[in-house]
């Protein structure tokens, strides 16, 4: 591949996601030589059997959407000049799902495409907040008073509700308190973790491997 600008799509189930993304992105990739856009979803839901969409796109999640969504990516990207590079990059929680089986279904769904987009996953072993907590020191900045003792049990990309471990952490009442609340109210407090820890995130030492993954196809991609 000839030349040094790449322009990434990126897709993220949720907000928060998108939230802290946009802070995050601009300090892996330099934005002044690439560009990207990130597009927030409304959940992960499933991979549709048969790779079809068949739920209503106005509902916006993201897995039940995926095959639609690639396809016209292929679409759009075929219809570039070629000096225009494009990868799409799709980032979702594993949550409770197999990550060997979860992988090789996205990839079926990628190579069903044609013309097929340059596409990579990043999978979040096991929620988005593990990229927090994988820089323990940043929560700690942006939440003086959080919880050592819990901070100090988590072990980082562990499949433990990671979300409520950071509740317990910094959250007022923790997980108990925060649980009760609406999806939506749920949702607010995450974005506003991503606003207040993404900033000062050092991403050359995060502890989270899907983290680093993440980080290191950007960079990877940006150089090709």
């Amino acid at each position: 591949m000839q030349g040094e600008y790449m322009h990434f799509e990126i897709l993220v189930e949720d907000i928060s996601g998108k939230t802290a993304l946009d802070i995050l992105v601009p300090k892996i990739i330099n934005t002044e030589q690439h560009t990207f856009n990130i597009h927030a979803y409304k959940g992960i839901g499933h991979i549709p059997q048969g790779l079809k969409s068949t739920s209503d796109a106005n509902k916006r999640i993201l897995l039940d959407q995926l095959p639609r969504l690639i396809q016209g990516y292929g679409k759009t990207f075929a219809s570039y000049p070629p000096d225009y590079h494009a990868v799409l990059i799709i980032i979702c929680d594993l949550d409770d799902r197999c990550l060997n089986t979860f992988r090789k279904e996205l990839l079926e769904l990628v190579n069903s495409c044609n013309p097929k987009p340059k596409t990579q996953f990043c999978i979040a072993i096991e929620e988005g907040e593990a990229w927090y907590l994988g820089d323990l020191a940043a929560v700690k900045a942006a939440y003086p008073s959080a919880k050592q003792a819990v901070l100090n049990s988590y072990t980082n990309d562990e499949i433990c509700g990671t979300w409520e471990k950071l509740a317990d952490a910094v959250y007022s009442g923790g997980r108990q308190k925060l649980s009760k609340l609406a999806y939506q109210a749920i949702g607010k407090e995450k974005a506003i973790w991503a606003e207040r820890i993404s900033p000062i995130m050092d991403i050359d030492n995060n502890q989270s491997p899907s983290f680093c993954y993440f980080r290191d196809q950007l960079r990877r991609l940006s150089k090709q």
